[in-house]
C-alpha cells in the first residue's frame, strides 16, 4: 500500500544522465558499496529502511528486493564498506522487508515485511530469523516500519493498513519479546488519520509519537500521540500549506520538541521540515522549492552531535537525484551534497544514521554501478567532520540498572561515568561496553574514558 510520488518512473526507462552539482559545503562523500554488484545482493533500499548500528559497530538494514530469492534481504555492512547478506527472505517467512531494522537491548534486530498481511521478525546478528507475529488483517497489515523497543522492554510499531472494522486505515501494536501481540489502536480515517507508514518514537514523557500520511481534515495526514496503553490523541492535521504526506519518523530533539519531514506541500509545494511541540504547536522550518535545496522527502531527520539536523531529499529522476542537507533547530538550511552521475547514487529514501565514529551513513534507492538498468542503489558515508561519541541503548533508568553503550576503541577503557559519577563497567568488545547506573548518579551525559581520550554520549541519560 506504500504510495510514492507519481513521478517515479519504471526502473527500465529512468535515465541517470544528470549534471553533477558541486556541494555547497566541502563535505567528504564516499560510496561504500554498490548494491547489486554480486549475485544475491540487496537492491533498491526504500522507505522506511531504517539503518541500525549493532553491538559489533557494523550497520544493519533490509532491502525489499534482492537476496537469493529476489524478494528481499537483510544485510550487514562495515563502516569500511564490506557487505554481507545476513538473511534472504522467501515466501514462507514473508517477502519485501522494506522496514529496515531496530536494535533491541538483547543485541538482536527487529523488523517487518509487507507482502500478504506481513510479519514481525527477530533477526540475530549471525542471521537466524524468528517470526514473532504474522498479521491477519484485522490486527494490521502492510507493516512498512520496524517496531521500536519501549522503556518497558516491549516493542511498539505501526501497520500502514488493516485493523478492526472495514476501514483498513492502519494500526498501532505492542509485542513482547516472546511474541505476545496486542493491537493497541485502529485508525479510523476521519478522526485520527490513515496509513501510518513510519516508525514510532517514544518521548521523554513515556508516550509514543507518530505520523500518518493520509486523511485528517484536509487529507494531508496527521501527527498523533499514543500512550503505551493505546489512548490516542490527535496533535496536528496537515493542510498542505505546512506539508503533506509524512512518510518519515519523528525525532525528539535535545530541546524536547519533535522534528520531522513531509514529502510534499509547504509554500514551495515540494515538502517541508517542521518542528512540533509535545502540545501540538507546529512550525515550518523550511519549505522546499525544487531549487538547489532539493525536493520530495521520504526519510526523516537525525540530530547529530553538533546539534543540527541532517536529512535527504529523494528528488524525481530523471530531473533530480536528490540531496543531503543540514538544518539548524532555528531553520537555517544548507545543501551539503547533490546526488548525480558518476556512480554516486540516486533517490535516497531512508533516514540517515550517525554512526558513533561521527560520520553519517545512508543509502539510495537507485543509481550506482550495480547490475541493474538504472543501478541498484548505493550505500554511502558523509563525513561532516564530527567527532566520535558513544550511544546509549537506554537513555533512562534507575540506580543499579545495566546500560548498554555502543562506540569504538573501548579496549583498554579505564572509566565510565554518569554525569561525573563513576560507574562499574565491563568491556565486552572494542565496540560494546555495559555499565551499571551508580548510586548518586544524576541526569546528564555519560562519558567513557578510552586510551585515545574521553567519548561522550550523544544524549543525556535520565536517572529515574
Amino acid at each position: 500500500m506504500k504510495m510514492r510520488f507519481s513521478g517515479r518512473l519504471p526502473l527500465a526507462i529512468i535515465s541517470l544522465g544528470l549534471a553533477w552539482q558541486t556541494p555547497a559545503y566541502a563535505q567528504t562523500f564516499s560510496v561504500l558499496y554498490n548494491f547489486g554488484t554480486n549475485n544475491g545482493d540487496p537492491m533498491f533500499p526504500s522507505n522506511s529502511g531504517i539503518i541500525a548500528q549493532g553491538r559489533d559497530g557494523n550497520l544493519y538494514s533490509t532491502t525489499p528486493v534482492g537476496g537469493a530469492s529476489s524478494v528481499g534481504a537483510a544485510f550487514k555492512i562495515t563502516p569500511a564498506g564490506k557487505l554481507t547478506v545476513q538473511y534472504s527472505f522467501e515466501g514462507a517467512v514473508g517477502d519485501f522487508p522494506d522496514s529496515g531494522l531496530t536494535l533491541g537491548t538483547d543485541g538482536n534486530f527487529y523488523g517487518t515485511t509487507t507482502v500478504g498481511y506481513g510479519i514481525v521478525f527477530r533477526l540475530t546478528p549471525s542471521g537466524n530469523l524468528t517470526v514473532l507475529h504474522a498479521f491477519v488483517g484485522s490486527d494490521g497489515s502492510d507493516a512498512t516500519a520496524p517496531p521500536i523497543q519501549g522503556l518497558d522492554g516491549n516493542f511498539y510499531g505501526t501497520t500502514a493498513a488493516g485493523g478492526a472494522g472495514t476501514l483498513n486505515s492502519g494500526t498501532v501494536y505492542k509485542l513482547t519479546k516472546s511474541g505476545e501481540f496486542t493491537s493497541l489502536y485502529s485508525f479510523d480515517f476521519a478522526t485520527s488519520g490513515e496509513t501510518p507508514s513510519a516508525p514510532l518514537v517514544q518521548g521523554t514523557d513515556g508516550n509514543f509519537y507518530g505520523t500518518t500520511n493520509q486523511a485528517g481534515l484536509a487529507g494531508d495526514g496527521t501527527i498523533f500521540r499514543i500512550t503505551p496503553a493505546g489512548e490516542l490523541t490527535l496533535l496536528y492535521e496537515f493542510d498542505g500549506t505546512d506539508g503533506s504526506e509524512s512518510f518519515a519518523p519523528l525525532i525528539q530533539g535535545s530541546d524536547g520538541n519533535f522534528y520531522g519531514t513531509a514529502t510534499s506541500g509547504g509554500s514551495g509545494g515540494y515538502g517541508t521540515v517542521f518542528r512540533i511541540t509535545p502540545q501540538g504547536k507546529l512550525t515550518v522550518l523550511h519549505s522546499f522549492s525544487r531549487g538547489n535545496d532539493g525536493y520530495i522527502l521520504y526519510g526523516g531527520l537525525v540530530q547529530a552531535t553538533d546539534g543540527n539536523f541532517y536529512g535527504t531529499t529523494a528528488g524525481q529522476p530523471p530531473n533530480s537525484c536528490g540531496t543531503i542537507f543540514r538544518i539548524t533547530p532555528k531553520g537555517r538550511f544548507s545543501t551539503l551534497y547533490n546526488f548525480g552521475q558518476g556512480g554516486t547514487g540516486c533517490g535516497p529514501e531512508v533516514t540517515l544514521i550517525q554512526h558513533t565514529d561521527g560520520a553519517l551513513y545512508g543509502d539510495t534507492y537507485m543509481g550506482g554501478t550495480g547490475n541493474c538498468s538504472t543501478g541498484c542503489g548505493v550505500f554511502f558515508r558523509l563525513n561532516a567532520n564530527l567527532p566520535p561519541f558513544v550511544s546509549l541503548l537506554s537513555i533512562t533508568g534507575k540506580v543499579g540498572k545495566t546500560i548498554e553503550i555502543l562506540g569504538q576503541g573501548f579496549k583498554g577503557t579505564t572509566a565510565v561515568s554518569f554525569n561525573g559519577t563513576s560507574a562499574s563497567f565491563k568491556v565486552v568488545s572494542g565496540t560494546y561496553v555495559t555499565a551499571t547506573v551508580p548510586k548518586g548518579a544524576t541526569t546528564g551525559f555519560v562519558t567513557v574514558t578510552t586510551p585515545k581520550g574521553k567519548l561522550t554520549s550523544n544524549k543525556k541519560f535520565r536517572v529515574n
